[in-house]
């Protein structure tokens, strides 16, 4: 693989609304794409958009977008899709994903129905914005109109003390909760566990990356683990966790971090590799009111992977 050009193309998407969490508000994302050309023709395209209040670094980020472009070149002349390369499995042509609504404050049963009509079985709720007692009544209202076929998958970012996190894990009795992410501000291992063992769904762990060492994967205190590629630096060590934790039967979940069309489509052909059969947190393109490229599709609530070979990005003229 010869390559012959490498240039950086920066990017400011404006998003439709703020997308807040516990951790803070943005109204857009900025990054920058990766193109790498070879002398024979074909473009390798990765994607970096730092975000350093979840972990990911300006050398992560780049990290995971000159894998990406390098690897995309690598699937290109080996003539199969990225997802088919990194796992050595046939080609899939999508994968399950989340509905990602934000805030539970701003969640009603218009958004509801919306979430079911565009055929999503999950969808994913941000909490820690306001007062735990308000966001239980809220989760408890909001599940007098979920329809018997939808889920509920919450993340509170960190938000919470373990009392807290301990009243709202009770107040969940009875919900059609699928799971819920991060519940505590400072977690460790023994605070995790006994809240996993008080409740009937899976706990995850997202950002609290610092968690996962041997120690973690040999008695593991929560069931699910969520990779985001960038965080990890690149695919390839996403896929390395991945394998960790489904070793120590951990569900594993890949969601994106708000990337542009290029990145969304790098983490989905990852989620495709390593968990096909998984509903990822990967419906995010409908956030942003532009795109660096051409984002997958969301049929039937599911991502529709592309069926050429590499990445499949097509960007589009800005």
């Amino acid at each position: 693989m010869n390559i012959v050009a490498a240039d950086w193309l920066p990017y400011t998407l404006p998003l439709r609304s703020p997308w807040q969490t516990s951790q803070g508000t943005f109204s857009e994302r900025s990054g920058r794409l990766l193109r790498l050309q070879t002398a024979d023709g074909q473009t390798g395209w990765g994607d970096a958009a730092p975000l350093p209040a979840f972990g990911i670094s300006e050398a992560a980020a780049t990290a995971f977008a000159d894998e990406t472009a390098h690897l995309d070149l690598v699937a290109q002349k080996a003539g199969l899709p990225l997802h088919a390369w990194l796992s050595g499995n046939l080609p899939t042509t999508s994968i399950g994903t989340n509905a990602n609504l934000g805030a539970i404050s701003t969640v009603d049963q218009d958004t509801l129905k919306s979430a079911v009509d565009a055929g999503f079985s999950i969808i994913k709720i941000k909490l820690g914005l306001q007062a735990i007692a308000e966001e239980i009544s809220s989760l408890q209202r909001l599940a007098q109109y979920l329809p018997p076929t939808l889920r509920l998958r919450l993340d509170a970012n960190k938000a919470w003390k373990f009392a807290d996190a301990q009243a709202f894990i009770k107040a969940c009795a009875g919900l059609p909760i699928e799971g819920l992410e991060e519940p505590l501000a400072e977690p460790d291992p023994v605070s995790l566990a006994k809240l996993q063992s008080s409740a009937s769904f899976p706990l995850g762990v997202d950002e609290s990356i610092g968690l996962l060492d041997k120690h973690f994967f040999r008695h593991p205190p929560v069931r699910r683990i969520v990779i985001k590629p960038a965080r990890q630096g690149g695919l390839l060590a996403s896929i390395e966790l991945a394998l960790r934790a489904r070793a120590s039967s951990i569900e594993v979940i890949i969601t994106s971090t708000l990337e542009s069309a290029c990145g969304l489509l790098a983490c989905a052909h990852l989620a495709a590799a390593v968990a096909p059969d998984c509903i990822h947190g990967l419906a995010t393109a409908d956030w942003f009111s532009q795109d660096t490229g051409h984002a997958p599709s969301i049929i039937g609530g599911r991502l529709q992977l592309p069926g050429t070979a590499g990445l499949g990005f097509q960007p589009v003229s800005r």
